[in-house]
């Protein structure tokens, strides 16, 4: 038995000093089948023990580093030209990690909302030989999305991939056509790291240096980027208080005790409201406190899943939620998303039963996000009865994680940005506006100071900074009118006064039913032409005419532009021009014939008389469209006045943190 003992204690010995000598590891980018930059110096980086020595062995050569106190070390390797593949080898004390088929190339960041994040499964693009998209050239990373409020030091996901048939179609559309034309113009190696979400507004994928330098987020600013606490130190200092506060302010009320989470519960006297509202829109005045919901649903019919999604959305503030009278989940904040799991063991065919104690800490409470919501029979009338009424003003909030991906200020960034912001590329590429466009004058301001920030925290000079305008979109209108998206798209124009900057108009190739535009191939291809001069720069025409100046001749406007080469066009087969609004003295936009003569445009509307401003393309959706250059991009929108703009003065809105 002693022996026995003996043999036990050294087995333990040994695990325990196995483990007293921790892993090296890297910075989740780097992986296997990557791409880095060529003709630079670049970085490898990760972490480890505190002191230890890491070896990082490439091309014949070692590269060493020291683990500092913080965990993190880091090596620099030598520019090489394009090629590969290389095997990079990187060693520490209990272990060594190899990097197969890496390449050296190009790397771009791909950023921005839906449009940049749709995938070629999602656009229903079909290729008729998938053997053509095969290229080992083309490597693809998608990461995947995070949220805090502290930069993280590394990204919580995603695989490095060759481009093929498989691979392609669950990555972005917009960035695999942009790296499939700049590789057919460039032939080396591109790598395109996806890194967006969809439905966010600029201000949750900017620094929180940035942020502070706007009024509109400092209140927002002081209470959860200057404090430095990341969510999980949020969350574990909530936990602490969390027993007392509920049981002294939050768990109270007859629901409580009386347990109205049961299915079995009296709903007799209980109202109707819609949902998704909120309550003090709805009858219930400035009632703050708990009210009780409930709703009834069957599962549908080919239902087999593990579990159901219960996507409540947003909150105002706190919720618990039953379902058939078992917990399934809670959320404190009115910034957060309910996406619960509902284990399917619980559910049944027919009469389920949710209920949701909703309380309000100040504010207009309810369930109350109208975007789709996952399943529409969580929507339309459900039962409340108001319970335990507060006064908000002395209720005690505690400090929680309150965070939306969607609107929430640097919390992407930090999340998904600053972990790789040592990382040598060879410029970004960008489509984002539409969740920023009722606040278009905002993002006249917000725009630049983003591409300014993601320059500064990568820290690599003015590197290329390329985005796509906004496409056309909704139906059109049947006279000329204000146009927040115009406005939007006219911000983002502005941000062309940066140097290194490139701009993409797809005012011809979106889609008035769609916000989602299927065409992603002509996109990806502007950006290329984009990537071709600003990046590269090659001597080619990369956009289509913009408007240089206007000068008035009795009643006529004529418009310059400047075309780079080639002549002014127009695809009508009458050689007609549309899409301009001219107006007088008095401000007033009409619809205005326009032909192209000697280079130029003529503008004019016999209801005006001394013209002094013109507008082209000026609307959400401005129609058909005629004005392109001989190499056939399309001319940008734009307008000679100076007129208020209907989104001025609306800016970021806190909401009750």
């Amino acid at each position: 038995m002693s022996s026995l003992r003996t043999i036990l204690l050294l087995v333990v010995l040994a695990f325990t000093n196995l483990h007293s000598v921790a892993t090296v590891k890297l910075a989740f980018i780097f992986q296997s089948n990557m791409v880095l930059q060529r003709d630079k110096e670049t970085f490898l980086w990760g972490f480890g023990k505190m002191g230890e020595e890491v070896i990082v062995a490439f091309n014949g050569n070692n590269y060493t580093s020291i683990t500092g106190r913080d965990g993190k070390w880091k090596v620099k390797l030598p520019p090489q030209r394009a090629g590969g593949p290389h095997k990079i080898n990187v060693g520490g004390k209990a272990n060594t990690i190899t990097l197969n088929n890496i390449l050296f190339g190009d790397v771009w960041i791909c950023g921005g909302q839906s449009n940049m994040q749709f995938t070629l499964n999602q656009i229903g693009l079909q290729f008729a030989d998938t053997a053509t998209v095969i290229n080992t050239q083309i490597r693809l990373f998608t990461a995947s999305i995070g949220m805090d409020y502290v930069p993280k030091d590394d990204l919580s996901g995603g695989i490095w991939k060759e481009a093929d048939a498989e691979t392609i179609k669950h990555f972005s559309a917009t960035a695999y056509f942009f790296g499939k034309f700049l590789h057919d113009s460039l032939k080396v190696p591109i790598g395109l790291i996806s890194n967006n979400l969809g439905a966010t507004s600029i201000e949750t994928w900017m620094s929180g240096e940035a942020i502070s330098k706007f009024p509109q987020f400092n209140n927002y600013f002081k209470i959860y980027l200057k404090a430095a606490k990341s969510f999980k130190e949020v969350t574990a200092a909530f936990e602490k208080i969390k027993p007392e506060w509920e049981k002294k302010y939050y768990l109270k009320g007859q629901g409580i005790e009386q347990k109205w989470y049961l299915p079995e519960t009296n709903v007799a006297a209980w109202k109707t409201m819609e949902v998704p509202s909120f309550w003090e829109d709805k009858g219930l005045g400035n009632f703050d406190g708990a009210t009780w919901f409930r709703k009834s649903f069957d599962l549908p019919k080919n239902f087999n899943a593990q579990s159901f999604p219960l996507a409540l959305n947003q909150v105002d503030d706190y919720d618990i939620v039953w379902v058939n009278g078992l917990k399934v989940g809670e959320s404190y904040g009115n910034q957060n998303w309910r996406n619960y799991q509902v284990p399917a063991s619980i559910l049944k065919a027919e009469g389920n039963v949710i209920v949701a104690r909703i309380f309000d800490a100040g504010g207009k409470g309810g369930m109350y996000t109208n975007p789709i919501w996952w399943n529409p029979l969580l929507t339309g009338k459900w039962l409340y009865k108001p319970d335990y009424k507060i006064d908000a003003s002395k209720f005690p909030k505690p400090h929680v994680v309150n965070a939306s991906a969607f609107s929430t200020p640097a919390v992407l960034y930090n999340a998904n940005i600053a972990p790789i912001t040592s990382l040598v590329v060879r410029g970004f590429i960008w489509y984002q506006g539409e969740s920023n466009a009722s606040r278009a004058s905002e993002y006249r301001q917000l725009f630049p100071a983003f591409i300014s920030d993601w320059r500064k925290q990568f820290n690599q000079g003015d590197i290329p900074f390329l985005f796509v305008q906004l496409a056309n979109y909704m139906q059109e209108t049947t006279t000329p009118e204000e146009s927040d998206w115009a406005e939007l798209r006219d911000a983002q124009g502005a941000a062309l006064g940066l140097p290194n900057t490139g701009m993409v108009t797809t005012i011809d190739i979106g889609e008035a039913n769609d916000i989602h535009p299927k065409n992603k191939q002509d996109v990806g291809k502007r950006l290329a032409l984009a990537a071709l001069e600003v990046a590269y720069n090659k001597k080619i025409v990369s956009k289509g005419p913009t408007y240089e100046s206007m000068e008035i001749k009795g009643d006529r406007a004529i418009i310059h532009f400047t075309t780079l080469s080639g002549k002014l066009i127009t695809k009508d087969k009458y050689g007609y021009v549309r899409g301009f609004a001219i107006a007088g003295s008095d401000n007033k936009f009409h619809w205005a014939r326009a032909y192209i003569k000697d280079n130029t445009v003529i503008v004019y509307n016999d209801k005006v008389e001394k013209p002094t401003a013109v507008r082209y393309a000026w609307a959400t959706n401005p129609g058909n469209l005629d004005i392109y250059n001989t190499e056939g991009l399309p001319a940008a929108p734009f307008r000679t006045d100076g007129l208020p703009l209907i989104t001025l003065g609306k800016v970021y809105l806190e909401n009750t943190w």
